[in-house]
């Protein structure tokens, strides 16, 4: 067991710290969870671990050669790889980008995973628990600031019944929301207006969809709040 006890802890820390952001996005719901945060830690860990011990490594030296280690080169590949895996889930929809806080979660904990790899335990300790506290803390905070809320809305019409702009930005004024982006979307049957709007929190959404309903012109809508 002797030889495996220096990489016990790195790894032990590397599994708490990806499994406890992990948790937070599954709790979330989010695309990248709990197994998800785990592996990139372990891996950026065990990769950091084998960069730091190169001179354990078996290779064949060339006659003459000036073999120089360098671990900060394995932690720049392994942080430019995790952007790739990040780039994955991020995705738009409408006017809209989702994922951008997951994204980063999973970079910053590759990068936790390195600290734990060269056995920085306070440095990786603390920015796992700032993390958390990122996640968690800073939402309840955000929830009691007057902050604005983004919101997709689709407006859809028959062929020749569609609402003027001026009209659909004043019915959307009149519950407390500005729109930010207008597009239409025109069909031979039908034709739809694709908004971005914003909202200061609490929202009048029921109010607005009672609205949208009345009114004659419009045959079928979607509201789809949004955040990361």
């Amino acid at each position: 067991m002797d030889p495996i006890l220096p990489y016990l802890w790195p790894i032990l820390g590397a599994l708490v710290a990806g499994g406890a952001i992990g948790f937070e996005r599954e709790f979330r719901g989010r695309a990248a969870g709990f197994r998800t945060h785990i592996l990139v830690c372990l891996a950026s860990t065990l990769l950091m671990l084998a960069a730091a011990r190169q001179a354990e490594w078996h290779f064949i030296e060339l006659p003459g050669a000036n073999v120089v280690a360098d671990p900060t080169r394995l932690a720049h590949g392994v942080l430019t790889g995790v952007g790739f895996l990040c780039g994955g889930v991020i995705f738009r929809e409408g006017f809209s980008v989702h994922g951008l806080t997951t994204a980063a979660s999973l970079w910053t904990t590759a990068a936790l995973g390195l600290l734990f790899g060269v056995e920085l335990y306070t440095l990786a300790i603390a920015g796992t628990v700032a993390t958390i506290a990122i996640l968690t803390t800073f939402r309840l905070i955000e929830a009691r600031i007057a902050s604005q809320v983004g919101v997709d809305a689709v407006l859809r019409y028959g062929r020749h019944e569609a609402l003027h702009e001026d009209e659909v930005r004043a019915l959307f004024r009149e519950y407390g929301f500005r729109v930010k982006r207008f597009g239409w979307n025109v069909t031979r049957s039908e034709s739809e207006h694709r908004l971005k709007v914003h909202g200061f929190q609490p929202l009048q959404t029921e109010a607005l969809v009672a609205r949208l309903r009345e009114e004659k012109k419009i045959a079928g809508f979607e509201l789809s709040p949004r955040e990361d």
